[in-house]
């Protein structure tokens, strides 16, 4: 609320970034499914945007309007802000749904589409209700090891695009 009336408030948190003088790899923003001030603010800081897609019908009816804002961000906001790609999110194998959701967005969006699939797991959604990351909930489980792929395809992404080398991570990271 308090946000919402400040001046320059779509900045603040590229501000607070900028005034933080952390050097990090990677920040990772973490936003709710809504297109709120709070998401504006991580649009404009950011220098890549990954949209989680679950795959299910009403998933994909909303990513046109994500797609809409974004490019709004970059025209108005922060011309830097680049689309790092769609992440398909609770895929059940078993149902039709999650592969013609999955089928479609990689007929629409080609190679922005990340290999990784994270698959609808029982531990992945246990993890919060025990107030752990699935990292530390159950790093053995098929949602750990699925995000583990996510990350070193992230990091293997941004080598290529970069021409870096990133043979060992330096530890500063957020999240």
């Amino acid at each position: 609320m308090e946000l919402a009336q400040a001046e320059d408030r779509h900045r603040r948190l590229a501000a607070a970034f900028t005034s933080s003088g952390g050097d990090y790899d990677f920040i990772l923003i973490d936003c709710p499914p809504s297109l709120d001030i709070l998401t504006v603010n991580a649009l404009v800081a950011a220098s890549s945007v990954l949209i989680p897609i679950q795959c299910e019908y009403f998933a994909l009816e909303g990513v046109s309007e994500l797609i809409k804002t974004i490019q709004e961000i970059r025209r108005t906001r922060n011309p830097r802000l680049e689309l790092e790609g769609f992440l398909l999110t609770m895929f059940d194998e078993r149902t039709n749904l999650s592969r013609q959701v999955m089928e479609d967005l990689k007929g629409f969006f080609g190679d922005k589409v990340f290999s990784t699939i994270i698959p609808r797991n029982i531990r992945l959604g246990e993890a919060p209700s025990h107030g752990q990351p699935i990292l530390l909930y159950d790093i053995k489980s098929k949602g750990a090891e699925a995000y583990i792929r996510l990350a070193k395809e992230i990091i293997h992404g941004t080598e290529k695009s970069s021409g870096a080398r990133l043979e060992r991570p330096s530890g500063n990271y957020r999240g």
